[in-house]
């Protein structure tokens, strides 16, 4: 039977996002799929921003905007004829803190391609045609270490070339084996990600709670117009009292559309699976254009509105993602991008727990984390969808109802969870909500944390501070003078085990070379100037160029540094007090006040500590709670023993 760190069951893009995320760590990772050949669905249309910055951070954002395109204006029918035109993006354009301003067009396949060729460089490859069938859970060892036997069924082909070193190259015995029509499979944690009839649910005995409204349906396709049939610079949608027809270009092709209509029925008003020939029907009927000018049509199918969420996303050593775990309404296209963002969480607990760093009690906020964003996606996609339903009913109406801020992603947050570090000086916890960010206001532990155009100080390069933190480690943020000491103990302490330390100058400050802010070698290894004072703005530590962090009317406009509330459970507390944190250390300077500010940014690029440069006791004990456990970090603690009594 052969070993493996992590087995992903379901190679869509969740999947494929949690293999690449982990393989990159040096995990050792298999990632097997039931169909026998790379899936062509275009189900989903294409990342929003949030999963932008995600696919950024894996390197492969620029391919996939290469290959997709921004969406068009909207251009809403009602008999026939134009009534409105309408684009829900045009008053959007980047800014310093969002470089992903819009969500981009992608067909499904054509994404799931270029993780699947990223992840062949890492020397994993998909083995199609691969199903779970039977998945047993053993008891842990001594050393805390455990398995889970996993039964695959059919005959193994594998899909992606490359020949990777590392961990992550072998894909352990058994891979393969096209002969057997079963295979055991042997791993230490597994993680289903194959879709809303997920066997790895269904074993597991999860349940799967929610609604299937068989009144609201909709057929699905790809398919090719005659060439000039319609202008492909505007998404088409045609919205009558007894049906409706969309129409929207698929990035790449010269004819290519995804066409999504309502279905045709029978004499008993039932709903008919979707043809070719009932598309060109449904075509002539709201379009006016011929039927003959629908000149292909292929991956047809039926969608109807399902809103679930299983009970719980993990059991053991077992974990869910994407559709295994919550199934939304179509409106706001956030079905796929809560999935890749599912796996953007998961990944670096896993590997941290795997590399030996991390208490396996880090894999709890998994769920603690992602549960709650999946209920509330739910919600707001059900809220959207019958915004929609609502506003194409009247002329002029259109799928722009479905877009607000919130799909874009960027509001997500865990303020709640026992890693989002409350410290009194740092505001607490933001309460119940999901986590959206106050406009103007620094960020809070959980919040995304901000982007930011800078200089690269060695090299004078313009670079962003999602830049620096991209790759599988932790980075800790130093602003002002005072934060250098810290800096330089979390280096020695942490640095061989993936923590990346970066210092923020000011342009106006000193650094030890000699040299302000801008230009010429810094002296630390990671260095950049805000010289646009777009980071201390962001981060809520000074005015733009100003000479420390924000203080009353020094700070960001509506800044209020004792913002938001302690919202932790008593579940909260335990975990928290389990893995090594003390939710009230380092009371002290308020975060607006002092010397300079360190931010501890998590590997997902969420905030996990934001405090003063003279609490360096709070800054020890949360990095040890993940990387307690990591050799530096030992030597580090034995050099010095107040370290280890500020963590415990």
């Amino acid at each position: 039977m052969g070993m493996t760190d992590v087995l992903i069951v379901g190679a869509g893009p969740t999947g494929l996002v949690l293999a690449c995320d982990l393989a990159r760590r040096g995990v050792a990772v298999r990632i097997v799929d039931r169909s026998p050949v790379p899936p062509r669905t275009s189900r989903a249309k294409g990342p929003n921003p949030r999963s932008l910055e995600i696919l950024d951070d894996l390197g492969v954002a620029e391919e996939v905007l290469a290959a997709g395109s921004p969406p068009p204006p909207m251009l809403k029918y009602r008999g026939r004829a134009p009534v409105e035109k309408a684009d829900p993006w045009a008053g959007l354009s980047p800014s310093p803190g969002v470089p992903y301003d819009r969500p981009w067009l992608i067909a499904q396949w054509r994404l799931e391609e270029i993780l699947r060729e990223r992840l062949a460089g890492y020397g994993v490859r998909v083995e199609l045609g691969r199903e779970v069938v039977g998945l047993t859970q053993g008891p842990d060892d001594a050393d805390g270490g455990g398995r889970v036997d996993v039964t695959l069924a059919g005959r193994s082909s594998e899909q992606g070339t490359g020949q990777g070193a590392g961990r992550g190259a072998g894909q352990g015995a058994g891979q393969g084996e096209g002969a057997g029509e079963e295979a055991g499979v042997r791993a230490r944690y597994v993680v289903g990600c194959d879709g809303a009839h997920s066997s790895v649910r269904k074993l597991l005995g999860i349940g799967f709670e929610g609604t299937t409204q068989e009144d609201q349906v909709m057929v699905c396709g790809d398919v090719d117009l005659a060439e000039g049939a319609l202008d492909r610079g505007v998404w088409h949608q045609w919205f009558d009292e007894d049906g409706a027809v969309m129409l929207c270009p698929v990035p790449g092709t010269r004819t290519g559309w995804w066409f999504q209509a309502g279905p045709e029925r029978d004499g008993r008003g039932r709903p008919l699976a979707p043809t070719a020939d009932g598309f060109r029907r449904l075509l002539a009927c709201h379009t006016g254009l011929p039927g003959g000018a629908l000149v292909r049509a292929e991956l047809l199918s039926t969608y109807r509105v399902n809103v679930r969420m299983a009970d719980r996303f993990r059991a053991g050593r077992v974990f869910l993602a994407g559709d295994a775990a919550h199934v939304h309404a179509v409106a706001g296209g956030l079905g796929m991008n809560t999935g890749i963002q599912d796996a953007f969480n998961l990944g670096w607990k896993l590997g941290l727990v795997l590399a030996g760093h991390a208490d396996p009690l880090l894999l709890d906020t998994y769920e603690e984390e992602r549960l709650p964003v999946a209920a509330r996606t739910l919600d707001l996609t059900s809220e959207r969808l019958r915004a929609t339903l609502e506003a194409i009913r009247r002329p002029g109406g259109g799928l722009d109802a479905a877009i607000t801020p919130d799909t874009t992603g960027l509001g997500v947050g865990y303020r709640w969870s026992s890693l989002a570090v409350a410290v009194p000086h740092a505001g607490g916890r933001g309460g119940e909500g999901a986590g959206e960010r106050t406009e103007g206001r620094r960020p809070l532990p959980g919040d995304r944390a901000p982007d930011a155009p800078c200089t690269d100080a060695a090299t004078g390069a313009r670079t962003r501070l999602h830049r620096v933190f991209a790759g599988p480690r932790s980075t800790v943020l130093g602003f002002g003078p005072g934060s250098a000491a810290v800096l330089r103990e979390v280096a020695e302490a942490y640095g061989e085990a993936g923590v990346r330390t970066c210092r923020v100058y000011a342009v106006h400050e000193a650094r030890p070379d000699g040299r302000r802010g801008g230009g010429g070698a810094a002296a630390a290894p990671c260095a950049v100037v805000d010289d646009g004072g777009h980071a201390a703005a962001a981060y809520g530590t000074g005015a733009p160029g100003g000479p420390g962090p924000a203080t009353g009317a020094g700070a960001p406009a509506g800044a209020d540094a004792t913002t938001g509330t302690d919202a932790a459970t008593g579940a909260d507390a335990a975990t928290g007090a389990a893995l090594g944190t003390d939710a009230t250390a380092g009371a002290g300077t308020a975060a607006g006040a002092g010397p300079g500010t360190v931010v501890v940014v998590r590997p997902d690029h969420h905030v996990g500590l934001l405090v003063p440069a003279d609490d360096a006791s709070s800054v020890r004990g949360y990095l040890r709670r993940l990387y307690g456990t990591g050799r530096s970090a030992e030597r580090f603690a034995d050099r010095s023993p107040d370290m280890v009594d500020a963590a415990r």
